[in-house]
């Protein structure tokens, strides 16, 4: 997550969702599972694996983003979330080189995951496997590359290119958001991406991406008006990492529409509440090795 924005993103409804149950009142969550996995500084020996799902798993012998690279630059680094599996940070890389050559960046990175993975205490459901980053649309004006202290670095927040009320574009949308979106969304290790659905609405529309092969991997989610959530598929070295089911159409049309009801506010409105009396995540067995017994 970027700033402080959070990203309940477990993946986005084809159709309009299923009715979610009422939720009880909540329950006291003492966070001691999520805040076991951030406790953990570095990452665990062993091959590269991604375990479980994007929102109960872990990340075993993950790899580390340099905090600058070629057309990119990493804020918020006192989270410590610029992990993931090597193949993350090399699609990372390789976005941003590219978004350099094609001149519509720099990239600006916010969490990926934590050096091993798991539930963390704030901002996030999902980026437990390695597999998720979370990218801005656009850079802020003061971001100068190559030239950003540690605490510069805390302080820049992301660049809004959407309302999340009215899904309407503001001022910082241009056509080069839409150009690092489609180079972000072709690369064929892309499961999905989240989008303000304004956005999405946009891709639709507009002739050089209405019918794009890509145009399925972008999903409309809450949340995402100032920084959009790339899904890694499953690493072919990663046996016990569990995909999600394919996007069953392009987003578009009726998909689309219903985020613009009043059915898509109530409906997040409700998902809140069940999120909120949900007990912590019981995470595969394989994950157990990678956190300390006890916290100390």
């Amino acid at each position: 997550m970027i700033a402080l924005v959070a990203a309940a993103d477990a993946g986005a409804p084809a159709t309009t969702p299923a009715p979610i149950p009422a939720a009880v009142p909540p329950v006291p969550k003492l966070g001691l599972v999520a805040k076991q996995w951030q406790a953990q500084r570095a990452p665990s020996d062993g091959p590269s694996l991604s375990i479980g799902t994007c929102s109960c798993g872990c990340l075993q012998g993950a790899a580390t983003l340099p905090v600058s690279g070629r057309g990119y630059e990493v804020l918020h680094l006192g989270r410590n979330r610029r992990f993931g599996h090597p193949s993350l940070i090399a699609y990372v890389e390789r976005l941003a080189a590219a978004a350099k050559t094609a001149k519509v960046g720099p990239l600006v990175v916010g969490d990926l995951s934590q050096p091993r993975g798991g539930p963390t205490p704030s901002g996030h459901r999902s980026h437990q496997t390695g597999l998720d980053a979370d990218l801005g649309y656009a850079a802020p004006a003061a971001l100068r590359a190559g030239h950003l202290s540690a605490r510069t670095r805390e302080r820049l927040a992301a660049v809004a290119v959407a309302d999340p009320k009215t899904h309407e574009t503001t001022r910082a949308w241009t056509p080069k958001v839409a150009a690092l979106l489609a180079l972000a969304a072709a690369d064929p290790a892309v499961d999905r991406i989240f989008v303000e659905p304004g956005i999405k609405k946009l891709m639709c529309e507009a002739p050089a991406s209405a019918k794009a092969p890509w145009q399925a991997r972008l999903r409309p989610w809450w949340g995402h008006h100032d920084h959009f959530h790339v899904r890694l598929r499953c690493p072919p070295d990663s046996p016990q990492c569990v995909p999600q089911d394919p996007p069953p159409d392009d987003g578009c049309g009726a998909t689309l529409a219903w985020w613009f009801s009043e059915d898509a506010a109530a409906t997040r409105s409700k998902k809140k509440e069940a999120e909120a009396a949900e007990p912590e995540p019981t995470l595969p067995p394989a994950c157990t090795p990678l956190v300390e017994a006890a916290m100390r």
